[in-house]
């Protein structure tokens, strides 16, 4: 009797609580989770879905944001001028932003194994409430407030930002503040030159747009994975406002999750345990005129499901390294060994990128492994079970019947 049985992946349970922010002074801390599970209905799609949830601009308008493959948040970073702004002063001295738009590299690390992987992120846009001392009004003598804030700028107000930034589709403002979003899909300084003198302004927190390029999880282990991403804050850091606006912390830090959930799954259909193996045609030449058949064989298939590396390998009652043992139950004959091979779909392939046909099956739980190019969901593989022509020989002997058994576990394992 042959038996498969599968091995499938532990499963990690873990909880997330809401976004993590520091409460020190010198840092802020922002968590961003993501999240591979693989779906049958799609399963061309090999992507990790955000799972952070969205605030800011982004998060009030995520339709502008997606048009730029950005998520937002919202984070409590105050910016507050040292000094007067003045239609004379300087770019770095007025009001100025430089944002980290070029892709930055992070090494994510799975919390057990120590594997690693890179992640990549960019900031492809942020927004604030700039807050002024007085009303717009006040400041230029000019009344209404939009045409207040309008004028308070040389050329145009914060709804036209300076290149290369980009505008976002919405704004809002009041007496004495203005919020805005810009896109930066380059890294350059973006200014706005004052009209007339701002005795104090300040920028009340910081919407940030992120882009994430995530690895590939079908050539990921199960499991959480992760790493950190810093941005210094201030006059030449990443984050720049300028040397006139300075922020109240020193660092952002993106703690970057991922949680990658494979399947590997193995049906085999009903009677699929219990092997017989038969000559082609059948038992009757041997029977009717005493031709011994070539071989004996038998080919069971499976189904697989899976979205992630794994190896095979057997077990044998009988012991055998190569191949298993069948005991003759009836007593006097010698043993027999049957091979084991696999065949596997297309979308499956071995180290080499080869595709897996008749590959032999070995007890060494140090077998090569097998990887998907995608999820595959219930996916038809076979198993080839045979007796050579050599063992045939010795195990039918004219006028003698006897019964070979043996037991075969064929074991799937995602824990390469």
């Amino acid at each position: 009797m042959v038996s498969a049985v599968r091995k499938c992946s532990r499963i990690s349970v873990f909880c997330f609580c809401g976004s993590i922010f520091s409460a020190s002074a010198f840092a802020i801390t922002q968590e961003i989770r993501a999240t591979y599970v693989p779906d049958p209905a799609n399963p061309q799609s090999n992507k990790f879905i955000n799972q952070t949830p969205q605030s800011g601009y982004c998060g009030t308008y995520p339709n502008d944001c997606r048009r730029h493959n950005l998520m937002g948040v919202s984070l409590p970073l105050r910016f507050t001028s040292v000094q007067a702004i003045r239609p004379e002063s300087a770019e770095r001295d007025g009001a100025m932003f430089k944002m980290p738009a070029q892709w930055r590299s992070l090494t994510v690390r799975n919390i057990v194994t120590g594997e690693a992987e890179t992640v990549e992120m960019r900031i492809g846009g942020f927004g604030t409430r700039y807050v002024l001392s007085d009303t717009a009004s006040n400041l230029t003598g000019v009344s209404g407030d939009y045409e207040a804030h309008h004028a308070l700028w040389v050329r145009a107000g914060w709804n036209s930002p300076p290149r290369p930034c980009e505008p976002g589709a919405m704004a809002s403002y009041g007496a004495d503040f203005y919020r805005f979003f810009w896109f930066t899909p380059a890294e350059a300084v973006c200014s706005k030159q004052s009209a007339f003198v701002i005795p104090w302004m300040s920028y009340d927190y910081l919407d940030v747009g992120y882009e994430l390029r995530t690895p590939n999880p079908l050539g990921m282990s199960a499991g959480i994975y992760a790493g950190e991403l810093t941005y210094g804050l201030g006059p030449g850091q990443d984050i720049d406002a300028g040397n006139n606006l300075l922020p109240d912390t020193s660092s952002l830090t993106f703690r970057v999750l991922l949680d990658v959930q494979h399947v590997l799954k193995v049906d085999i259909p009903p009677g699929g345990n219990r092997i017989a193996l038969v000559p082609q045609g059948g038992w009757q030449a041997w029977l009717q005129q005493g031709r011994k058949p070539v071989r004996l064989f038998r080919d069971q298939t499976f189904n697989i499901s899976s979205s992630s590396r794994f190896k095979m390998f057997v077990e044998c009652q009988h012991g055998g390294a190569q191949s298993c043992g069948l005991r003759d139950t009836e007593g006097g004959g010698a043993d027999a060994q049957v091979f084991v091979s696999v065949s596997l779909p297309d979308s499956i392939t071995d180290d080499a990128g080869q595709p897996v046909r008749h590959r032999p099956l070995t007890s060494s739980p140090n077998a090569p492994g097998f990887q998907p190019d995608r999820f595959l969901d219930r996916t038809a593989g076979t198993l080839h079970f045979e007796i050579p022509r050599d063992y045939v020989e010795q195990m039918l002997q004219p006028g003698q019947a006897r019964r070979y058994a043996g037991n075969v576990t064929v074991i799937w394992d995602s824990e390469v």
